[in-house]
């Protein structure tokens, strides 16, 4: 859970008119990013910043601790992004497939020659946040939403199937296939490739790692991928962890996938989406306001 929703949660107890205004500008930031990652547009996130926390006023109070707080936001966000939903340039009109979803031989020769650089690993820089947010976009919403509540909010698989409705293996199903996803959607912003340019495999074209370049992809990488995301949660028992470690370090290729797999994951979790400062200082002002006149609290001067 995000720290902010820990701290606003806090805040909100104490009361006073300057831990309510700090608070409410801790829960405007949560939304409006939440709202941003999810539907991409600056004035649908506004208003559905202003309009949600309007909503959630009159229950802030009555909310018990910082994990009722984030189901309540998170819910009731969604909701309205949905409603605003608008398509995305860019995104599959179709969720991909696995095999689909793995580099081909082009790219994962590419993957081998960087492994020796740091350069895959770094986290975005603040001027290429806008390309990891197009990236974002451009996956497919069902996949989207797991991806930003689990990497980028930081909420639990348990939270994450009670706010979606879900089982809480269809949410670890729908956030490994959102990683692939968001990994394969970066390498081609990051190397400025057009839509028109992006390649998929055919069905008899070899897409996923073997051991070396070109090679037929082995049974043991095809299981591996399919795991991938519950390795690097470490929500796999000690005995297949100790037999996919195994399998990684004798396969060059798997290590350099692993290693682009891991760098999206953290460069996902860097992408915060601030509002604007006037727009938000003058929304907190209001709401501050009508939060202590619901509570009968004497408004400051």
């Amino acid at each position: 859970m995000r720290p902010e929703l820990i701290q606003a949660s806090e805040l909100l107890q104490r009361n006073t008119p300057e831990a309510v205004e700090e608070a409410i500008g801790l829960l405007q930031g949560t939304v409006y990013s939440f709202s941003m990652k999810v539907c991409g547009h600056r004035e649908d996130a506004e208003d559905t910043m202003q309009e949600v926390l309007f909503r959630s006023l009159k229950h802030l109070a009555k909310i018990p601790d910082a994990h009722a707080l984030a189901a309540w936001l998170y819910t009731v966000t969604r909701n309205r992004c949905r409603r605003l939903r608008r398509p995305q340039s860019g995104a599959p009109a179709r969720n991909l497939s696995l095999d689909e979803l793995m580099p081909d031989n082009a790219e994962l020769q590419q993957l081998l020659v960087a492994l020796d650089t740091d350069a895959e690993g770094e986290v975005l820089h603040a001027e290429e946040q806008h390309l990891l947010h197009e990236a974002v976009l451009r996956i497919a919403p069902s996949l989207r939403m797991v991806l930003v509540l689990h990497d980028m909010e930081e909420l639990s698989t348990g939270e994450i199937s009670r706010i979606l409705a879900l089982q809480e293996g269809t949410v670890r199903v729908r956030l490994h296939r959102a990683r692939l996803a968001v990994r394969k959607e970066m390498s081609f912003v990051l190397r400025g490739q057009p839509d028109g340019s992006r390649h998929l495999p055919s069905s008899g074209e070899t897409s996923a790692p073997g051991n070396v370049p070109g090679s037929p992809r082995s049974k043991e990488c095809r299981e591996l991928f399919a795991n991938l995301s519950e390795y690097l949660d470490e929500r796999v028992a000690p005995r297949t962890c100790s037999q996919i470690k195994a399998h990684i370090e004798a396969c060059p290729a798997c290590v350099a996938f692993l290693k682009d797999l891991r760098a999206a994951i953290d460069r996902c979790r860097s992408l915060d989406i601030p509002c604007d400062p006037a727009v938000a200082h003058r929304m907190r002002a209001m709401m501050t306001r009508e939060y202590l006149r619901l509570l009968g609290t004497p408004l400051p001067d």
